[in-house]
């Protein structure tokens, strides 16, 4: 989603949304960000524990479900307004209009993205997802796998099971900024890199795959 759908990624827009309206205090924390940042930097930490650190920084590592579907619409309503290309909403329009169903698959959280996804009218979502406990409280731990590089793949396959789609019968489109989506652009019929970034354009042109710039 984020850079491919989005002009800017989205993850650290959400957390500082959360933590003005929700607990703007939590932004004095903002400088200790950093640390886990170098950490993920020399690859002490993967990008799951860095995730997990800034939305325990930010906003909380147990938070009351009602607590974040009160900012998650605004949240949703801004970076639509602001933050999303018109040339993907053209190309929604007209691929819907050929018959194609719209599916984000995206490593940002199911929890903000599935409102996101309502406004431009996508089908399904399927993304990285949060775990809660037993009073229904999310918590700052990923449940399962980061919906990222293979694992997404996987996630796309699953979700493809599990909605009875045969893969034989269908043709995919797969739209990606980062060479980290290689696995799910290859599997795809027609691969568009869009708005790539350097490695993943060399790779797109080495393919053959389509390239398209928003920027």
């Amino acid at each position: 989603m984020d850079k491919t759908i989005t002009r800017r990624a989205t993850y650290n827009g959400f957390l500082l949304h959360m933590a003005l309206h929700r607990s703007p205090l939590r932004l004095l924390l903002l400088p200790i960000l950093p640390i886990g940042l170098a950490l993920y930097a020399v690859k002490l930490w993967d990008r799951r524990r860095l995730k997990e650190f800034s939305q325990s920084l930010l906003i909380g590592r147990r938070v009351k479900q009602a607590d974040f579907s009160r900012y998650l619409e605004s949240h949703a309503d801004l970076v639509v307004g602001k933050n999303v290309y018109p040339q993907l909403l053209a190309r929604v329009r007209a691929e819907k209009a050929e018959g194609y169903r719209h599916v984000i698959a995206t490593a940002s959280y199911r929890l903000y993205v599935e409102a996101i996804a309502a406004r431009l009218d996508f089908d399904a979502v399927i993304a990285t997802d949060l775990a809660s406990d037993d009073s229904g409280h999310v918590l700052a731990r990923i449940d399962g796998h980061n919906c990222y590089d293979a694992a997404k793949l996987e996630r796309v396959e699953s979700w493809m099971t599990a909605q009875g789609l045969d893969r034989s019968a269908c043709h995919i489109r797969a739209y990606s900024d980062h060479i980290s989506d290689a696995p799910l652009l290859a599997y795809a019929d027609e691969a568009f890199a869009t708005n790539p970034h350097k490695p993943l354009a060399l790779m797109a042109e080495a393919q053959g795959w389509t390239i398209l710039d928003w920027r």
